[in-house]
């Protein structure tokens, strides 16, 4: 009888590390995801800005377009269409399930800065699951929005907060 309880104690302790193990694999591969589609917005925009090249000063964001904004509306102009299916693809209207966007990152922003002459930093930004490593402070897009309200809780200093950018160089050509 000893022997019993000892092997369903064993059995009970290594199918709770499996559940732990599962319940860790699944968070990864949400970020996984998530910064998957990050990716592609990101390419999205900087494709949009080298495609029209010659407005590319009018491509800077006042504010991050996406989560918590309303988007513009799409003018008449290329730059104002652009802004607007970004937008929108960062709010997750890609995918709609149960009257909900969610084909996109958890709150998804977007932000294109002019660095430097012809010099364009395109961010995405979005809410990662668990606190890592919060982006460098040259990457603003998105930074404090990230921050649970709490004082104890782990995403604050923008510890939860995930970013990716990309340098899009327009070539003067004469």
């Amino acid at each position: 009888m000893v022997e019993v309880l000892v092997s369903i104690v064993i059995l009970t302790i290594g199918l709770l590390g499996l559940a732990g193990l599962q319940s860790r694999l699944q968070v990864s591969e949400m970020e996984a995801y998530q910064r998957a589609q990050a990716l592609v917005l990101l390419n999205d925009m900087a494709n949009r800005i080298s495609t029209n090249r010659n407005e590319a000063d009018n491509y800077q964001t006042a504010t991050p377009l996406g989560a918590g904004e309303d988007c513009p509306a799409a003018g008449a102009s290329r730059q104002e269409a652009d802004f607007n299916e970004w937008c929108m693809a960062l709010k997750g209207a890609a995918e709609v399930s149960g009257g909900s966007n969610v084909g996109a990152m958890i709150g998804g922003r977007g932000c294109v800065e002019n660095i430097a002459d012809h010099e364009y930093m395109v961010t995405v930004a979005w809410q990662g699951l668990v606190p890592l490593t919060a982006p460098p402070a040259s990457v603003s897009c998105g930074q404090g929005e990230y921050d649970t309200v709490s004082e104890n809780a782990a995403c604050k200093n923008d510890l939860c907060r995930r970013a990716v950018t990309t340098i899009v160089r327009i070539a003067t050509l004469g």
